[in-house]
This record gives C-alpha cells, sequence and structure tokens, in this order.
C-alpha cells in the first residue's frame, strides 16, 4: 500500500457530520482523510435557506458547506474525491476500499449520510429527470410557472414545497397521513402561501407522461381507495432517506436498526470495535445538521483518546528462548 495512504482517521462521506469530524480531528492534529464521492456538503448542496444552524439567522447549504471544509483544510486534513467500495480488517488496522485504489486507518468514521428513498410506482424510473426530482435547489427553475408536486411530509418536504413557488405558479404537497411529519412552523408556512395546496390521506400511485416528459400524476385517496388525475409537469419526492452503508454488508458484520441505521453506543462507535457512525447513517431519534455535528464531535473525541491511548502502550520485548546459555547456569 501507499505509505501515502495510512492514516491515522479516515472519514467517509462528506456532509456536515464528516465536515465536522474532520475538523475536530485535524484541531487533534492526526492525520486525517475525508473521502467524498462529489463535492463536500451532502445535503447540504440541497438545501436553500438554513435559519435553525446556531449562529446564523440565514445562511444557504453550500455556502455553509463551504466554509466548514475550508476550515477543515485549514487544520491540514486531506479531503480526496473517492468512492468507497468496502470496509476490512487488517490486523490491528481498517482498510477502506476505493475504486481508485486502498487506505489504511486506525480508526474509521462513517458520516455516508443516505440516499433519497423511491417511491416505487409506475413511471418514476421512466421520468427520473424529466420531470421527477429529488432536488428542488437544483431543478425548481427548469419549472416557472409551471404546476409541481411534491410528495412527503416531513421538513424537507415542506422546506422544499415552500421553495419551489418561487419558481412555480401552483405547489401540491401530496402526504399520506392526515397529520404531517414536519415541524409546526413549517406546516404553517406552506399553509400560509397561496401557491401552496396540501393535499392528505392521499398517496401517488402513478406518474404519467407523453413526449419523454411528466404530464399527470394519479392520487389515490388512503381512506375511500378513490383515484383520480392531477395534471403536473414536475414531480419532487420527499419521502426521507435509506442509510448509505452499502460498501459492507452491514447486516451480517455490525448492529443497525429494521431500516438499517448503524446502531451506535454512546460515543458513537458501532459494534464494530474502531468503526463509528455519525449523523444521518446513524439509527437515532431525529436528523438536523446540529445533531449531525454533535455525533461527530464524539465520535473524534473518543477516537483521539484512543490514539493517544494506543501511542502509550509499552511495546512488547520479544523473548528469545533459544539464545545463548548463560555460562554461569552451565553445569560442568
Amino acid at each position: 500500500m501507499d505509505k501515502d495512504r495510512r492514516y491515522d482517521v479516515v472519514i467517509i462521506g462528506g456532509g456536515p457530520a464528516g465536515l465536522t469530524a474532520a475538523l475536530y480531528a485535524g484541531r487533534a492534529r492526526v492525520k486525517t482523510v475525508l473521502l467524498e464521492r462529489g463535492a463536500p456538503g451532502g445535503q447540504l448542496l440541497n438545501t436553500e435557506a438554513i435559519e435553525d444552524y446556531p449562529g446564523f439567522d440565514h445562511i444557504t447549504g453550500p455556502e455553509l458547506a463551504q466554509r466548514m471544509a475550508d476550515q477543515a483544510v485549514k487544520f491540514g486534513v486531506d479531503l480526496e474525491t473517492a468512492r468507497v467500495t468496502a470496509i476490512r480488517q487488517h490486523g490491528d488496522k481498517k482498510v477502506v476500499e476505493t475504486e481508485d485504489g486502498e487506505y489504511m486507518a486506525d480508526f474509521v468514521i462513517l458520516t455516508a449520510g443516505g440516499e433519497p428513498k423511491k417511491l416505487g410506482i409506475p413511471g418514476e424510473g421512466e421520468f427520473q429527470g424529466r420531470g421527477v426530482s429529488q432536488c428542488a435547489v437544483c431543478d425548481g427553475a427548469f419549472f416557472k410557472e409551471e404546476v409541481v408536486a411534491v410528495i412527503g411530509g416531513g421538513d424537507a418536504a415542506l422546506e422544499e414545497g415552500v421553495f419551489l413557488t418561487r419558481y412555480a405558479s401552483k405547489v401540491y404537497i401530496i402526504h399520506r397521513r392526515e397529520q404531517f411529519r414536519a415541524q409546526a412552523i413549517l406546516v404553517e408556512a406552506a399553509r400560509k402561501n397561496p401557491k401552496v395546496e396540501l393535499i392528505t390521506n392521499t398517496v401517488v400511485s402513478e406518474i404519467k407522461g407523453e413526449e419523454g416528459q411528466v404530464k399527470e400524476i394519479t392520487l389515490k385517496d388512503v381512506v375511500s381507495g378513490l383515484t383520480r388525475p392531477l395534471a403536473v409537469t414536475g414531480v419532487f419526492v420527499f419521502i426521507g432517506f435509506q442509510p448509505n452503508v452499502q460498501f459492507f454488508d452491514h447486516r451480517d458484520h455490525v448492529e443497525h436498526d429494521p431500516l438499517g441505521f448503524l446502531v451506535t453506543d454512546s460515543t458513537m462507535q458501532t459494534s464494530l470495535p474502531g468503526i463509528y457512525a455519525a449523523g444521518d447513517v446513524r439509527s437515532q431519534l431525529t436528523r438536523q445538521i446540529t445533531t449531525a455535528v454533535g455525533d461527530a464531535t464524539t465520535a473524534v473525541i473518543d477516537a483521539v483518546k484512543k490514539l493517544e491511548a494506543k501511542k502509550h502502550e509499552p511495546t512488547p520485548v520479544p523473548v528469545d528462548l533459544y539464545g545463548p546459555t548463560r555460562p554461569d547456569l552451565v553445569g560442568g
């Protein structure tokens, strides 16, 4: 293995948790690399406005991501573009395999976040990128003065739905239950927006289109079972995430919850010693930027303590069972 790819800590994922872990590891002066398959920032890059991060009345996701990345680099952390394919144990070290080679470290911190869940309905895959999207910030401008649907009932669905009113003439926010899971302040903002219409107790059963573009969705009332068409040209799906842990078969090797998110102890260590999980990849009550930052801080502090303890462990003295015989012990 290339000597330059040997680290104290390898961080996988460059969202808020990963960038925070990088900052704390860098400040602790441990040799650290952060591996991210795209641009640093994770879901921050898809967030237009952040108003609940301490110290900022308002900041865009990309701006916060850039500030975090710059701060980590300032303390000597390597940020590299790489797609992780596997993690394996090698003696007392961890080997992180990527498409471009291997990295070795004492500790690994998983901050890979999650991928948007899919509806799994007819037309979703066919019209992905042609009317179906999981990013309002990225694609909203393509729907100027058009009618769009947002599917989901959490914070992301309500936030992105209101954001889309900057472009769309009408935004339907469709939720399968009676009550939204989003924060009350977000639901209230959506209700007050004249361009938004909330549709509850309803699911989307099919996405239809013509000439390669979305034209209509089929709504199904979960109470009555009745269906009806709704003309839209865009469908934005925000129904949650599934953890990015595909680079190892965690179901066989590490404890996870029923949804596949990794279970940790109070130090953020998984059931595999030396491997930590922080942020959206971890099983927890809520997933916010602030919780991701806290997870990462805890994980790095624990890893650094263990690194320091390891450095001060006494080096075992080899015993030569077949060395020279002491003359004074040799009988005559």
